[in-house]
């Protein structure tokens, strides 16, 4: 059976457990996949230090680059890449990469979109509005990715309670391994649809 070859972005500043959970479910046949690179704008980050330790190998890219989204693109056709995902990448992605692959950018968002997105939500912020908002659930989405942050459509949630007592850290802890669940389901839905 063809193997769906999927690329993962990663950002700056996470662990790469998203990234990791991933190369994992690939690894594991959980997801009939590989990931044939992980495309990193720093080195030496814990994300690439993960992936590096998983036997995956580690592309640097620099979106300040005047033509990063065509050397981007370069790369992906290269390698042959049909899904990427975006895994703690805080950044817009250029137009030109969006529109090159309609369909085939996926990421995910640690709250149930649309509401606490958008933006500047990212991270332990999106945890504090959801709490101060007094919501009764939260949990995580996996969207297409389009030129506009988190508006793109949702191809999987997963749900989980907000307790009374709960802060950002704790309900961040919660919604971590629902995360690493949803990609991995999300990303064998998307290889169903795609499935010749």
């Amino acid at each position: 059976m063809k193997k769906t070859r999927i690329g993962i972005l990663v950002g700056t500043k996470g662990r790469g457990s998203n990234m990791r959970a991933i190369i994992e479910a690939c690894q594991s046949g959980r997801i009939p996949g590989e990931v044939v690179a992980v495309f990193s704008p720093k080195d030496n980050t814990p994300a690439v230090q993960n992936a590096h330790a998983l036997g995956t190998e580690v592309i640097l890219v620099n979106p300040d680059e005047p033509d990063f989204a065509v050397q981007f693109l370069s790369l992906i056709h290269c390698m042959r890449i049909e899904l990427l995902c975006l895994a703690g990448y805080m950044r817009l992605l250029p137009k030109e990469i969006v529109q090159a692959m309609p369909g085939r950018i996926l990421n995910i968002h640690p709250a149930l979109l649309p509401k606490f997105g958008g933006k500047g939500m990212y991270g332990m912020k999106v945890h504090e509005a959801v709490i101060a908002s007094g919501e009764k659930e939260s949990g995580c989405s996996v969207h297409y990715v389009t030129e506009e942050y988190d508006e793109g459509e949702i191809l999987l949630q997963k749900k989980c309670p907000v307790y009374p007592e709960d802060t950002p850290q704790t309900l961040a802890e919660r919604i971590l391994p629902l995360e690493h669940e949803c990609y991995v389901e999300a990303i064998n839905l998307w290889i169903e649809r795609h499935d010749d």
